[in-house]
């Protein structure tokens, strides 16, 4: 009369947690790591005192831009370091990315001597990275979306936050060493 379709209690699940390789867990733990303690010593020298007057910190889009960037640096690794697939996985993905474009859009407005630095070859990769990733996961290419993640934390992230903090008179830069 009636079927009742029960799952098996044991069914197989795919498989979650790490699914970047083993050099990209690698290189997101060290960069992310590195960077979010940089961040955290610059902005402890800052509200400490301990660096020189911030007038740059006035301008809108560079506090937009700082204040984007910097939970930017940690949630990316913790996304890609993580469970994937998952509830918490999509919603801190779309907030990471978010983070991600605010920080690119943010950065337009920022210019160096009334024009723009070699570090703004960054924002056009990071706004059509952001849109390759989402468009990979919502095709199912689960593989690329998994790569464009990866580039992107490295293209929008890793490479301009170098760049931060170790060109002279850099933000960062100066908010680190002084």
């Amino acid at each position: 009369m009636f079927a009742f379709a029960l799952p098996a209690p044991f069914t197989a699940r795919t498989p979650s947690g790490f699914d970047i390789g083993p050099v990209s867990r690698a290189l997101v733990t060290i960069v992310g790591t590195v960077m979010t303690l940089l961040c955290v010593v610059a902005i402890g020298r800052a509200l400490g005192g301990l660096t020189p007057e911030l007038p740059r910190l006035r301008n809108v889009a560079i506090a937009i831009h700082v204040v984007a960037v910097i939970p930017a640096i940690p949630l990316g690794a913790y996304v890609l370091l993580t469970r994937k697939g998952d509830a918490r996985h999509k919603q801190l993905g779309k907030v990471w990315l978010l983070l991600m474009l605010l920080t690119a859009f943010s950065a337009i407005f920022i210019k160096t001597g009334g024009s723009y630095s070699p570090i703004h070859i960054f924002v056009p990769l990071t706004i059509f990275s952001a849109w390759r990733s989402v468009a990979t996961a919502r095709r199912g290419n689960i593989t690329g979306h998994r790569r464009q993640l990866v580039f992107t934390y490295l293209t929008g992230l890793v490479f301009p936050g170098l760049a931060a903090f170790l060109l002279p008179g850099r933000l960062m830069n100066v908010m680190l060493f002084g």
